[in-house]
């Protein structure tokens, strides 16, 4: 399954080290012997404490099936990805992580999105040597360092023109969830409201007032435009009027219950919601809803952001400029960094109103800096709109021969594809039903192929790709082979098969001159487009 080429090359990574033994090649390809036990060694998935892994490595005490075991009796039942990445990471580079067996994987999770130009990469290791060799503080809360100054000059560098001219930063602690509970606080002040419009299938984080916003009290949800499961069952732009119709009302309808809020809050990409991109003309709708009922726009751009979708903040696409924009996850660089930018005009904090003792993260920033300034003179986003453009044209054909593929959706190299049961589906269904049955065991068969993906969506049932910016074009190849070959046997794992001893005799031709014999159609070919 091969990319075609209308997709630039990635930019070379300067400085990088050597390649270690049994690295994977150009295209990304787990080499024959990554994962197979050789003379003398433990197969994989059966190194006890003490044992040498296929890796060589001895270490008592920390055989990976031991560091599993104790992560599920120490930690919370609250864990997640580990439930279903069920690996032991220690070296990683690029879009290749090294697990304490042996074994290599391409990581299209991307640490849901935070690594823009993958693990280790040359320009962020640099950068938080050259702190580290310094002498600089690391902590500073928030006092005025120049590691911020540069941090802060290269972010109002990439935001949209009319928000960089006219705007405030405000470092919360150091988790996007932070940001958006700093965002919202920030517009009730301002506006002396309580009220929040946020939409169906939004994620704003896990504390209490990002939970809200995801879907609880004091937050009034309106319908999201969603062009596959369409809440109004219409779709396409259709279905976006009619969503921006229903904001329009309960806003201007003096009986809707719904008083006038202190802001809206809104993904450009709905990312835990399955991937679904919001029409550029419903967002400038939006825009223009708020504008005219002085309603501040807050954009959680957490994943969207630092040329994820083809642009390095997804707004652009389609030339809104909102009044607050929630940053983390890249932004960092890999570590942890949140900020909240808005316009002037809403800075009514007094000081210490909303404070957090891990706001001056100054490694965070030298790696940030290096990230934003990496991705923006190198044309990242641009890089990622065009093959994600590639990729997504590969997987819609993969759909053309695979039911069970709903929909294929997404934006530069933010990407879903929703699994669905076609023979569940009822005579009034619009669509097909979720899988998320499938979709779990597509998840499972692309990590037996050396593959890391992720699942969200309504059901869980949509297979997410966040691989980083730097992605070649051999390494999506490769990415899709796995995925492609994975759906294949997932696909064959869920179709029942009768016994031998149940099924019908195959019919025979009825003998004569005229009868002739059929020609056997060919075998369709796995993985391949």
């Amino acid at each position: 399954m091969a990319v075609t080429e209308s997709a630039p090359a990635a930019p070379a990574e300067p400085h990088a080290p050597p390649v270690p033994a049994n690295a994977p090649n150009r295209a990304g390809e787990i080499p024959e012997t990554s994962g197979k036990a050789e003379d003398g060694q433990a197969e994989p998935g059966k190194v006890e404490d003490g044992q040498a892994s296929p890796s060589g490595r001895t270490v008592r005490g920390t055989g990976y099936e031991g560091i599993l075991r104790r992560q599920s009796l120490r930690e919370s039942a609250a864990r997640t990805y580990a439930r279903s990445l069920p690996i032991v990471p220690v070296r990683a580079r690029g879009l290749t992580i090294e697990g304490a067996d042996g074994r290599r994987y391409l990581d299209c999770l991307s640490g849901a999105g935070t690594l823009a130009l993958g693990h280790n990469h040359p320009v962020v290791l640099e950068a938080v040597k050259k702190v580290l060799d310094s002498g600089a503080p690391l902590h500073v809360l928030d006092l005025a360092t120049p590691l911020k100054d540069a941090f802060t000059t290269e972010l109002f560098a990439t935001l949209p023109g009319d928000l960089a001219d006219d705007a405030r930063v405000q470092f919360c602690g150091p988790a996007g969830t932070d940001a958006v509970e700093a965002a919202l606080t920030l517009v009730r002040t301002a506006t002396g409201r309580d009220g929040l419009l946020a939409f169906t299938g939004a994620y704003h984080g896990m504390t209490s007032g990002a939970l809200a916003a995801s879907g609880g009290a004091r937050v009034t949800r309106l319908p999201y435009p969603h062009p596959y499961r369409c809440p109004f069952g219409v779709g396409g732009e259709r279905g976006a009027e009619l969503s921006a119709r229903w904001t329009e009302s309960l806003l201007d309808d003096p009986k809707s219950g719904v008083a006038a809020p202190a802001g809206m809050i809104v993904e450009a990409v709905q990312g835990e919601g399955g991937v679904i991109p919001a029409p550029d003309d419903w967002m400038r709708r939006m825009r223009r809803i708020t504008a005219d009922r002085s309603i501040p726009l807050v954009v959680d751009e957490v994943q969207t952001g630092v040329g994820r979708t083809g642009a390095f903040w997804a707004v652009e696409h389609s030339g809104v400029v909102p009044d607050v924009m929630v940053l983390s996850k890249a932004i960092g660089g890999s570590l942890p960094l949140a900020v909240v930018v808005y316009r002037s005009s809403l800075d009514a904090w007094e000081p210490g109103a909303h404070a957090g003792t891990f706001r001056g993260n100054q490694l965070a920033m030298a790696a940030g800096t290096a990230t934003l300034a990496y991705v923006r003179e190198n044309k990242l986003a641009e890089r990622a709109g065009a093959l994600g453009a590639c990729i997504l044209g590969q997987l819609r054909g993969l759909a053309a021969a695979h039911p069970c593929v709903g929909d294929v959706r997404g934006r530069g190299l933010m990407i879903g594809v929703e699994l669905v049961d076609p023979d569940a589906a009822g005579p009034d269904d619009t669509v097909p039903p979720a899988a998320p049955a499938l979709a779990l065991a597509v998840q499972q068969e692309c990590l037996a192929r050396g593959l890391i993906v992720e699942l969200g969506g309504r059901h869980s049932a949509v297979v997410r790709l966040l691989p980083p910016l730097t992605l070649t074009d051999e390494q999506a190849t490769a990415v899709l082979d796995r995925f492609a070959d994975a759906l294949a046997a997932a696909e064959r794992a869920r179709t029942p098969h009768p016994p031998p001893s149940r099924r019908a005799p195959a019919p025979r031709p009825a003998p004569g001159p005229s009868h002739r014999p059929r020609t056997a159609p060919g075998p369709t070919p796995q993985g391949s487009l």
